[in-house]
């Protein structure tokens, strides 16, 4: 254990542990590249994933019988122990589900007589009401072998941490470096996990059957998530609440400022106390809207409202106790896509493992059926059984009811069915409950809680429950005029988390705005006024201006077909340019019922003739870079790519029931089964490939419904052609700020005009409340010049004007590590926002500079192994993606490019193409140093000398391309050859790689006496005479008996020759782990 990323990252991070109580145990001794020893990690061998012998003990101490003494044998002990090694599961997910439960509520074992009349016992892994009665472990460099690979393939997690035996963490380490390091981590624990698609053997998902959390980190950024995780789900924890920086600063012996996010994440989430307390309390399993099962860790502003609102719980005066007011509530409020319902769960889960708590009756309230159905669906997360309240009797039977519960009350049900508005809005009149319940153990959770606050319901609510205590929350900002309100009725904030946060911790994407009024202009159609002229023929000039100026924002100009199908076919045309290249959908706010029927018909309609528009674009165009077409020619050929999709495509309105004469006409789009189906169809992605009569749905049509609480990350476009204001703007705008993979930011097409009136609703909000709600696309284009100047500075401070006359000497200039990096995260601000705003004309002008500076980073990439050589411009954006894909494709920069790996059959021949002698020399130094890093474990001594062999050539000929050229040409040559050129040694490759482990330790001032050399021979004689006899036993390499057996014997032989005696124990796991390296090369007996 050596080097920058052990010395930067892993050492720092397990000196906080050590101080923070863990037991820190070396898996590999110091300089090691890969453990040989599970004895280090306390382990007879590397197929083992528990500290058996720490469990067993564990298990022992904190499972006491009625005198208060351990009472378990080894048999009792050996069955628990079995229990939770023995999940059957089919897959990972349900074998970690299922030992989990085992971890949260142990395993039953025979009793004893005369305790409890003989019954089987509960027994424990873990004490998680008394933290200190556990034992603390994090093992470095813990090694573990991949099955079926009879030991030829293993992985080595850099930290992982054991409660009592028990891996509940990996952490994965990264040296801060060229790429992006968290990625990089992520992907080695989904490959550890087995997550990661292989042909191959890979990964140990048995080790990961009890790991509840995942941490990768460089130091200076650390990440949160859990192995189902991607990248992009993995978060930071930025507060390190209940702690703060100067107490961790003070607790490191550094300054304030030098607190990274590894420091903050450690002293919350793995201190013991607090780590026990998130894996039992805020980690879960859930299902998406895809289908998709995942488990979850907690946001640190999750856990901070739970643990700030369990304060207060604890800590308030009641009603009776205060006199006037219950003081134990308070509003916790959390912007939209925050995990709202997961705080309200975590908040449940924690009151049921605190004594005090754990009898409180929990009574949810909303004003929402679908909010309803989505919380009680979270909540069901916790365990128990959410009962709700379906009609105003049971709820008066539920609330009157003494004891725990949860108890699910939609407020709008609490009264006469009769004074609905037409489109299923509730009024605010309602009967009184009376007094149901006078307990003070009742908490109420009132969800949006800016909304129903002020109303009847609610109050009704309040005088049934007198004593409770009440807990609002909200994802949307509180009008200041009714925080004082507010704050009478809840009490003070008890949490906050803004949008601005949000978006700073990726929780949500930015959402920005496009204005298409009635007076903007439609692309390949008529505007939007020529529809006026025709729909108003008949009046003077003066009259049709008046009437665009009073009907434009009118009920019936807005249902005007005409004027519908001219919005439809722009908002199709605007959604296939721009939004389905990612796989993403669209929702339509509409003025009525009736508009949302007809928007359907013209969005068919429109998609019918883009379909036929697209099916005979010109096959010329097909192959055309996306930035030398028209804007016109973008939305065909955008559209000739997924035609048999855009062909099927549905149109679907989701409306509430009314009371019009022609009820009838809408029942189809009302009935509340086909819209349940509809609404979870709409969430999941389209289809790889469509069956015959398949219809998926790629627009939702409403007028109020799904505009609050729906939560559809797939969903990137919201075109809004009604009046909204205030909180229903706010939430309706939120609708697409849900984060997805490959999703870079959400879309709000005003069609309305909503905008005009946006400034002027948003001063009703505290500035910085509102902060971020939505940015404007224009402003975002001023953003670009700025980020393509300091690009190019990138260069010019070189010497180099980027072009693509220079893109030799740009990836040359990018040789620094640190520089590189810059020139990455510059590069990705400027294409993501490039994504952003496609397919707007505005953005022409920058893309032969993203085109320009992506194939530098491609060439870089390559060059310098980044991430393995790889270039994904994904990563940017669908948009983007395509963009350069047909750039790179009509160059041919694949095919010229060496390929990374220089055993490759044409890698000398690409590099012979290369143009210059420093530009072969660069590519073939990097491709010499990938092989020995990759190697390196083969022949130790060998490749060490290698690389002391290539830093030697460009030392001596740093400035001398012609000559660093030929000497790494010959070098490449012999490693491709896999054995030193013109080498006449009799020893085969292993014997060499013995030979040179047992030089290393043996050998004085780099001389090897005669005597000695044939000394080290003969012991590579009898150890490779060892090695054909024993290895070849039927899994030999998965016996660890076996291997101690074998490794024995090695170093018995080494004994016999007289090598010195501190050295045996280390040559002897040396030699055993080159025998491994080479097993296949081992000659049978």
């Amino acid at each position: 254990m050596s080097g920058p990323e052990y010395l930067q990252v892993e050492k720092p991070l397990l000196d906080q542990l050590g101080d923070m109580g863990w037991t820190v145990l070396a898996g590999a001794p110091a300089g090691a590249f890969t453990p040989t020893d599970p004895a280090a990690s306390e382990r007879e061998s590397f197929a083992e994933v528990l500290l058996e012998a720490r469990l067993r003990e564990a298990i022992r101490d904190i499972n006491l019988g009625p005198d208060g003494r351990p009472w378990l044998d080894d048999e009792r002990v050996s069955q628990a122990v079995s229990e939770l090694t023995r999940v059957g599961a089919a897959g990972l997910l349900e074998a970690n589900e299922k030992a989990t439960d085992l971890l949260v509520s142990g395993v039953a074992v025979p009793g004893v007589d005369g305790w409890d009349g003989g019954r089987d016992q509960r027994v424990h892994f873990i004490d998680w009401k008394h933290w200190g009665r556990n034992d603390f472990v994090v093992v470095s460099q813990f090694r573990v072998d991949v099955p079926g690979t009879q030991g030829r393939k293993h992985i080595v997690p850099d930290e992982v941490l054991f409660v009592n035996g028990i891996p509940l963490v990996v952490v994965e380490c990264k040296k801060p470096g060229r790429g992006d390091a968290i990625t990089r981590a992520v992907q080695d624990i989904r490959g550890y996990a087995g997550q990661r698609n292989t042909r191959t053997p890979a990964g140990n998902r048995k080790l990961f059957h009890t790991v509840q959390l995942t941490v990768a980190t460089c130091g200076e950024r650390a990440r949160l998530g859990t192995f189902t995780a991607g990248p992009e789900h993995y978060m930071p924890w930025h507060d390190p609440y209940p702690r703060t920086d100067a107490e961790i600063a003070a607790g490191l012996g550094c300054d304030e400022k030098s607190v990274t996010e590894q420091n903050r994440l450690a002293a919350v989430v793995l201190y013991p106390e607090r780590l026990l307390q998130i894996v039992h309390d805020y980690v879960t399993f859930m299902t998406l809207d895809d289908g998709t099962r995942i488990k979850a860790a907690p946001r640190y502003q999750q856990y901070r409202a739970v643990e700030r609102a369990l304060d207060r719980l604890l800590t308030g005066e009641t009603k009776p106790a205060n006199g006037e007011r219950d003081e134990r509530g308070g509003v916790i409020w959390h912007t939209q896509g925050s995990g709202k319902s997961l705080t309200m769960t975590f908040l449940v889960r924690r009151m049921r493992s605190i004594d005090e708590l754990a009898d409180v009756k929990v009574v949810l309230v909303t004003d929402r059926t679908q909010l309803q159905q989505q919380l009680s669906k979270t909540l069901r997360l916790t365990g128990e059984e959410v009962q709700e309240a379906k009609s105003v009797k049971r709820a008066k039977r539920l609330l009157s009811e003494d004891g725990p519960g949860i108890v699910a009350v939609m407020i709008q049900k609490q009264q006469d069915v009769a004074a609905r508005k037409a489109d299923g809005e509730l009024s605010e009149s309602a009967p009184s409950l009376g007094e149901l319940n006078t307990a003070e153990s009742v908490v109420v959770l009132i969800d949006e809680a800016h909304r129903s606050h002020g109303s009847r319901l609610h109050m009704n609510l309040l005088e049934a429950l007198p004593n409770c205590a009440r807990i609002g929350f909200t994802g949307t900002p509180i009008i200041m005029g009714k925080k004082k309100k507010t704050s009478q009725i809840f009490g003070p904030v008890i949490d906050r988390y803004l949008l601005a946060d949000a978006e700073r911790d990726g929780a949500v994407v930015r959402i920005f705005y496009e204005g298409n009024t009635v007076k903007g202009a439609v692309r390949d159609g008529r505007d939007l006024d020529e529809v006026f002229e025709d729909m108003f023929a008949e009046r003077t000039d003066k009259e049709r201006e008046e009437l665009q100026r009073r009907y434009a924002t009118r009920g019936d100009v807005l249902e005007a077909e005409e004027l519908i199908e001219a919005k439809a076919r722009h908002m199709l045309r605007h959604y296939v340019a721009g939004v389905l290249p990612g796989g993403f959908k669209a929702q339509v706010v509409a003025n009525s019922r009736e508009a949302t029927i007809r928007y359907r018909e013209a969005l068919i309609k429109a998609r019918d003739r883009l379909v036929a528009e697209a099916e005979n674009v010109p096959s010329r165009l097909l192959g055309v870079p996306l930035d030398e077409l028209t804007p016109r020619q973008v939305v065909l050929v955008q559209a000739h790519k997924k035609l048999a999709l855009l062909r099927a495509m549905d149109f679907v309105p989701v409306i509430s029931p009314g009371t019009d004469d022609d009820e009838a006409r809408f029942a189809e789009w009302t009935d509340k089964r086909r819209q349940e189906e509809r609404v979870e169809a709409f969430k999941k992605p389209f289809p790889d490939d469509l069956g015959e009569g398949d219809r998926p749905i790629g627009f939702l049509l409403v007028k109020s419904m799904l505009l609050t609480g729906f939560d559809a990350p797939i969903e990137q476009v919201l075109y809004i052609d009604r009046s909204l204001k205030e909180a229903e703007l706010l939430q309706a705008v939120a609708r697409v700020n849900r984060p997805a993979e490959g999703k870079k930011c959400g879309y709000v097409v005003d069609y309305y005009g909503v905008a005009n009136h946006l400034a002027e609703a948003l001063k009703a909000y505290a500035a910085e409340d509102v902060d971020g709600v939505l940015y404007d696309l224009r402003e975002e284009v001023a953003k670009l010049d700025p980020m393509r100047r300091r690009l190019r500075a990138l260069f010019t401070e070189k010497g180099v004007e980027p072009s693509g006359g220079t893109l030799e000497n740009c990836v040359l200039s990018l040789e620094e590590g640190a520089r590189f990096d810059r020139f990455e995260a510059e590069l990705k601000r400027f294409l993501t926002t490039i994504d952003v705003i496609l397919p707007e004309p505005i953005v022409s002008p920058y893309l032969p500079d993203a085109t320009l500076y992506a194939e530098i980073a491609m060439r870089a990439r390559r060059r310098y192994r980044v991430d393995g050589g790889d270039f994904d411009p994904s990563a940017y954006g669908a948009k983007v993606r395509d963009l350069i894909d047909e750039h790179l494709r009509s160059l041919g920069i694949d095919e010229k490019l060496p390929p990374v790996s220089l055993t490759a059959d044409d890698f000398e021949e690409k590099v012979a193409a290369l143009p210059g002698a420093r530009t072969r020399a660069s590519e073939m130094e990097h491709a010499v140093r990938d092989h020995i890093e990759v190697n390196r474990g083969r022949d130790p001594r060998r490749y060490r000398l290698l690389s002391e062999r290539l830093e030697e050539i460009l030392r001596e000929y740093a400035d001398d391309w012609e000559q660093q050229a030929a000497l790494l040409t010959d070098l490449v040559a012999e490693l491709r050859a896999d054995r030193p050129a013109q080498d006449d040694d009799p020893l085969s490759p292993p014997e060499q790689a013995i030979y040179g482990v047992l030089l290393e330790a043996t050998a004085r001032d780099g001389v090897v006496q005669p005597e000695t050399d044939q000394q080290l021979r003969d012991i590579v004689t009898k150890v490779i005479e060892l090695a054909v006899r024993m290895t070849h036993r039927r899994d030999f390499w998965r016996r660890p008996t076996d291997q101690r057996d074998f490794r024995s014997h090695v170093a018995q032989c080494l004994f016999a020759k007289d090598v010195e005696i501190t050295l045996v124990p280390e040559l002897a796991d040396q030699i055993v782990d080159v025998i491994r390296h080479w097993k296949e090369d081992i000659p049978r007996p």
